[in-house]
């Protein structure tokens, strides 16, 4: 989980609506209404960008660095722009520049769009000026990293306008289907896009599937989560009504709806409203950005959709030479004819 208080961070906060945003699901269980403005810092922990980025350039440049860059004469600097090729929502500035940065401090980056800004095709992201050797070194990893989050972000944006649309209450999570070494990351980029983290981990909170259920029932497990961990949430995966009704009875803090239909979820919703206020109702599994809106009008608080991180397709951008050595074009300008990227 990322936040504003990670030593050394550089992280953005941005005001968003309360059903879009959050750190985290146990958020939803503070009772504050919907449409509420919350801060939501869009950044990764700074430690993780770190990381992600080391092994992305060692990957990229061992064992010999970059033998193509390394024709053009040190002296050369050029100003490049970073521009988009499509409609999309930008995530991913943090690992971006520190891909820059870890390549050659000298480069400078002046961004042009902050993370969760909607940008349109020809819209310049950024401007990065320093010696053209470096840049080139830097710019597959910068632009790997920068198309991928910002891919999450505009699909999680998608999701998000798409169920806020049926009931504004409903929130949008992610899940831990992220790819590995990358969770941090793409889960920042989640919220860029106005999105929901679930857990980060296996340890920040209880999530009883069925195959837990395999070693003892719903009521057992509730109870010794309890009593091990107070104050965590617990959250219950049910198939069917009869489950539901066990879990909320049980003490579950959560109870999510696994695989089922808009129709049998309003059911579901109606037993915990009844018998357990202020359980949360999560939907999971084959949530499409088309049957989104159903779940949400079913009346459900949160709906976890895992191709957030697993299947976002990358947002087109492109790194352009510019004519002179430090222009400034307008954020929403069309950029100079594309030299290649």
């Amino acid at each position: 989980m990322s936040g504003p208080d990670v030593p050394g961070g550089r992280g953005e906060r941005r005001p968003v609506t309360e059903n879009g945003s959050g750190e985290g699901v146990d958020e939803g269980m503070t009772g504050r209404s919907a449409g509420a403005v919350s801060w939501v810092d869009v950044d990764p922990p700074r430690p993780a960008v770190l990381d992600v980025v080391a092994r992305a350039l060692a990957e990229d440049l061992l064992p010999m660095g970059d033998l193509t860059a390394g024709l053009v004469p040190p002296d050369v600097n050029r100003a490049v722009a970073v521009v988009s090729r499509a409609e999309g929502v930008v995530a991913g500035r943090a690992c971006a520049e520190e891909v820059f940065a870890q390549v050659d401090p000298t480069v400078a980056v002046d961004w042009r769009l902050p993370d969760g800004e909607p940008v349109a095709p020809g819209a310049v992201v950024a401007v990065v000026e320093g010696p053209l050797r470096s840049i080139l070194t830097a710019e597959r990893t910068a632009l790997n990293l920068l198309c991928h989050l910002s891919g999450i972000a505009t699909l999680t944006r998608r999701y998000v306008d798409a169920v806020t649309a049926a009931n504004p209450s409903t929130r949008v999570l992610d899940t831990r289907k992220t790819l590995p070494g990358l969770r941090s990351v793409q889960k920042a980029a989640v919220r860029a896009g106005g999105g929901t983290n679930h857990r980060g981990s296996l340890s920040e909170a209880v999530l009883v599937k069925d195959n837990h259920l395999g070693g003892l029932t719903i009521a057992e497990a509730v109870a010794v989560a309890a009593r091990r961990w107070p104050g965590r949430m617990i959250e219950v995966e049910c198939d069917t009504a009869d489950q539901v009704v066990e879990a909320v009875a049980a003490g579950a803090t959560v109870v999510m709806l696994d695989n089922m239909s808009p129709e049998d979820a309003a059911r579901c919703v109606g037993l915990v409203r009844r018998d357990g206020p202020g359980v949360l109702v999560e939907v999971s599994g084959g949530v499409t950005l088309e049957r989104a809106p159903a779940y949400a009008a079913a009346g459900v608080d949160l709906v976890s959709v895992g191709a957030l991180t697993h299947s976002a397709p990358s947002l087109d951008l492109g790194l352009d030479l510019m004519d002179g050595p430090r222009p400034g074009p307008d954020p929403q300008s069309t950029a100079p004819d594309r030299q290649g990227s």
